[in-house]
């Protein structure tokens, strides 16, 4: 149907603009303007603009820190530390703390280069903290620690004497600037004990302890001096009561059970090694360490099969660690397990491909990471562990395998690398004469 058209309300008739609504619109637009004004100036967050992350405090990182040492987890604690340190550079404190722990978690650490490392990053950290205050006592004290436990690495070679000597200056730097710090006493303590100062050690540790009885680092360095001359009880009393100040941190355990180990009470001492390895499980921390402890004490018990077992879970834990491989090797070699230690030898110092790593962890090809593995280089730490492996090449050798062409190998490696060291050249020595009889 048709319709006509309407004439429009504008064709019917003409309105008057209201001034009230001009009016409302002049005075949004001047309010648009200012707000586009405070924008650009950063007064004000545009709408629908996501809200910035706001940044953690000092404190925060600080109370994370603390609250992983307590739990045992160094790892963390370190990453903790490096973050305030990283939020408040010129806090002489957090580098102290941050050194401090940097130490401690080389109890953590396996082979003598990453313990190195680590304790060089120590020595960093307090040369940080004293920097940024010269009379900071607490700052010597700790460098002092630091440059002790370098002095006792496998690597510093002959720079031994020059490294203690220098954490004996910084100790008595740190006593200078404040001779009532329990700290710089246990850690003075501790250097005279690696100087073996056995009665002046005894001296600053039982000051210390007079001081202040409440610190882990005293009664574990108390400890120390115990177990350094011969007094194994004494030393597990020492260390236990740091382990009640401390009750997470796993090197104390450690050294409860090597004591006991020392005492030959073999019970004690796997119980202790084992609170070590549970403390590691909850916190999530593979650390293959307790273990390898457990297999060294049933070795030493005459128990091969358990003490394989805890090589083998050692190696499970960190399936990509060389040295795992070769301290599992080590224990087949004192099981007389021969054969499984020629490959387990292999990973460890020659490396080995992904399926013969897995063979020797026993491992489910189809649900474990499957790895390859880089030997471990001729050191002072791997040293025995090539003349193992060289000596039990020569004994299986047949003239089906060949092994002594492998075995002579290896032997003249250790005989041009530790000519001097005279337990290591009876070995390689013996070793040599089986395959030269086979005419090698």
């Amino acid at each position: 149907m048709y319709l006509p058209k309407k004439d429009s309300l504008f064709q019917k008739k003409k309105h008057r603009t209201n001034p009230y609504i001009i009016a409302i619109l002049i005075a949004l637009i001047i309010y648009l303007l200012i707000v586009l004004r405070d924008q650009e100036a950063g007064r004000i967050t545009p709408l629908f603009m996501a809200t910035p992350t706001s940044t953690r405090t000092v404190d925060s990182f600080v109370q994370e820190a603390e609250v992983d040492f307590v739990a045992g987890d160094l790892a963390k604690t370190l990453q903790a530390f490096e973050n305030a340190a990283a939020v408040d550079p010129n806090n002489v404190d957090l580098w102290v703390e941050l050194a401090r722990v940097q130490v401690y978690s080389t109890t953590l650490l396996v082979s003598s280069q990453e313990k190195y490392d680590r304790l060089n990053e120590a020595l960093e950290s307090a040369n940080r903290a004293i920097a940024i205050e010269q009379e900071s006592s607490t700052a010597h004290a700790v460098k002092a620690f630091a440059l002790d436990w370098l002095a006792s690495s496998a690597l510093i070679g002959d720079q031994y004497d020059q490294t203690l000597t220098q954490a004996e200056q910084e100790a008595v730097t740190a006593l200078t600037l404040d001779g009532n710090n329990t700290l710089a006493l246990a850690y003075y303590a501790e250097i005279l004990i690696d100087q073996m100062k056995w009665t002046q050690a005894g001296q600053y540790i039982d000051q210390a302890l007079q001081q202040d009885d409440t610190l882990m680092d005293v009664h574990r360095i108390s400890g120390y001096l115990q177990e350094s001359i011969g007094n194994y009880s004494a030393a597990i009393t020492e260390y236990k009561k740091a382990s009640e100040i401390n009750p997470n941190l796993t090197f104390l355990y450690l050294s409860i059970g090597v004591n006991y180990r020392e005492l030959e009470q073999y019970d004690y001492a796997l119980e202790y090694f084992a609170k070590a390895a549970n403390i590691n499980e909850q916190l999530g921390v593979a650390d293959p360490i307790p273990y390898q402890s457990i297999a060294r004490t049933y070795v030493q018990q005459g128990y091969p099969l358990s003490a394989s077992l805890n090589a083998r879970k050692a190696v499970q834990l960190r399936p990509a660690d060389a040295y795992a491989y070769a301290f599992l090797g080590d224990v087949y070699h004192k099981a007389r397990n021969y054969e499984s230690e020629i490959l387990a030898f292999q990973c460890g110092l020659e490396g080995c491909t992904a399926e013969e790593s897995c063979e020797v962890r026993q491992c489910d090809s189809t649900t474990d990471d499957m790895v390859a593995i880089e030997g471990l280089p001729l050191t002072v730490d791997t040293k025995d562990y090539y003349a193992e492996y060289g000596a039990v090449l020569a004994a299986l050798h047949r003239e089906s395998n060949g092994y002594c062409e492998k075995a002579m190998q290896i032997l003249g490696m250790v005989r041009n690398a530790f000519s001097t060291d005279t337990i290591i050249m009876g070995v390689v020595t013996e070793s040599e004469s089986i395959c030269h009889s086979y005419g090698y």
